[in-house]
């Protein structure tokens, strides 16, 4: 597919970057399907971690009976954020529950009364337009709006960068370059205008007026349909050409606002701050209803599954649950994992829940992956080709390998790597590079704490 963007040669025109792959995409399988409203679950496991920076406690104990919207896990840092009831009912445990992400977690559980009852004043109508800056910002925070491209950082936090960073771009993330996931894509057909009110909301409250949102030329339609609804806004839409990672924060920034962020570096050191499609709507909904997060949209999808769809689920709902809604199983999957193939993590057990960025759940058939023994690497130099921050993914894993993270930070720039695995994908090796890149950087950060 073609967003029409082409030149005199019919070579494609959209906006691209130095390295990168070109897999495939697999986003067939759910691209045409609509989003399908989930049923409310009869109980929700809802982990008091759920983004990045300080964990949550639970404001609940067993017994008591709780409302749709309802904190029932905060925390005073700033760098956190509130997490809701996801359904009305009774809270049976406050305990530790499988994670996807930290293994075992302090967690709420919650059993469903059958009532589905918001809390007192949810929801409700509001104008975003009559409210200045400080309120948006603290309706974001109590929302418990966090990033939902799977790094979940607080976006009220996002939102407010030192005075001596300035920001004056704003960019939306909807390439959604990852395989089988089509979640945002889904979301920007059938929930436009909540898209492009949250991009607003955002806008005004970095109070920018350059905005634009990046969408990949795969997706035509979505190009068509958000270009028509942010007509006269000043908003531009982008198209990217198809390639991934299209959609990596520090990759994006470059291609479309031709701007570097330096080695070490944020987005904020070069004036800009992006923003995924589901934070958009998820700020949307905060502000003008009063409706917290508590559900999103996940692709379950992969070969494994016998009807992959697009979710709209209850924050705490299982995967075993959500897999059930699409079929359950049709063989048995030879990898599951969160998120995407590229960066997903690998999951063991499908009783862990689906919290705010859960994009998807990918049940993998042998045919899907493409698995092999790792071996020494033989200098091929196709990882550096591949590589997006024009890194040398080869040392980083040799140097990782041997416990040389020091070397690898300060003399191969190993925190500009953003482990998008384009390096994994190529390496006829099979080396897993981004293995000791996370080994790496771990070992990095627990000499800094030590020091």
């Amino acid at each position: 597919m073609s967003s029409g963007l082409q030149n005199q040669r019919g070579e494609s025109m959209a906006k691209s970057f130095r390295g990168g792959i070109h897999p495939d995409d697999r986003k067939r399988y759910t691209a045409a399907k609509p989003i399908e409203i989930a049923p409310v679950p009869q109980k929700v496991v809802i982990p008091t971690r759920q983004h990045l920076g300080a964990p949550c406690s639970p404001v609940v104990k067993v017994g008591d009976l709780v409302k749709k919207g309802q904190v029932v896990a905060d925390a005073q840092a700033f760098v956190s954020s509130p997490i809701h009831a996801s359904i009305s009912g009774k809270v049976v445990d406050v305990a530790d529950y499988p994670h996807p992400v930290f293994g075992y977690c302090p967690a709420v559980v919650i059993e469903s009364d059958g009532l589905d009852e918001w809390i007192e004043g949810v929801p409700l109508s509001r104008d975003w337009k009559s409210l200045d800056v400080s309120n948006l910002k603290d309706l974001i925070r109590q929302g418990g709006v966090v990033g939902m491209g799977g790094a979940a950082f607080p976006t009220h936090v996002k939102l407010a960068p030192p005075a001596e960073k300035p920001i004056d771009i704003f960019i939306l993330n909807a390439a959604e370059c990852e395989p089988f996931l089509t979640a945002d894509y889904r979301v920007m057909l059938e929930m436009t205008d909540r898209v492009i009110a949250g991009v607003q909301i955002l806008m005004k409250v970095l109070g920018v007026k350059q905005g634009f949102i990046g969408i990949e030329e795969n997706k035509p339609e979505a190009i068509a349909v958000i270009r028509k609804a942010v007509a006269g806004t000043g908003i531009e839409v982008v198209p990217l050409k198809t390639k991934y990672p299209q959609g990596a924060e520090k990759t994006l920034i470059k291609v479309i606002a031709n701007r570097e962020v330096p080695s070490g570096g944020l987005p904020m050191d070069v004036g800009v701050v992006v923003q995924n499609v589901g934070t958009a709507v998820a700020v949307a909904n905060a502000v003008e209803r009063g409706i917290p997060l508590v559900e999103r949209v996940t692709t379950v999808t992969g070969g494994a599954i016998a009807e992959p769809k697009n979710l709209l689920l209850r924050i705490g709902t299982t995967f075993a649950q959500a897999i059930e809604l699409c079929g359950g199983f049709k063989e048995e999957p030879a990898k599951l994992i969160m998120g995407g193939p590229m960066m997903g993590m690998a999951q063991c057990k499908t009783d862990v829940p689906i919290i705010k960025g859960t994009s998807g759940i990918l049940a993998l058939s042998a045919a899907d992956i493409n698995t092999g023994v790792e071996k020494p690497c033989i200098r091929c130099g196709r990882c550096v080709e591949a590589c997006p921050m024009g890194l040398v993914p080869s040392m980083l894993s040799i140097l990782g390998q041997r416990d040389l993270y020091q070397v690898a930070k300060e003399d191969y720039n190993l925190l500009d790597c953003v482990e998008c695995g384009s390096c994994v994908y190529v390496c006829p090796a099979k080396r897993n590079i981004v293995h000791y890149v996370k080994l790496s950087k771990a070992q990095n950060a627990a000499a800094a704490v030590k020091k």
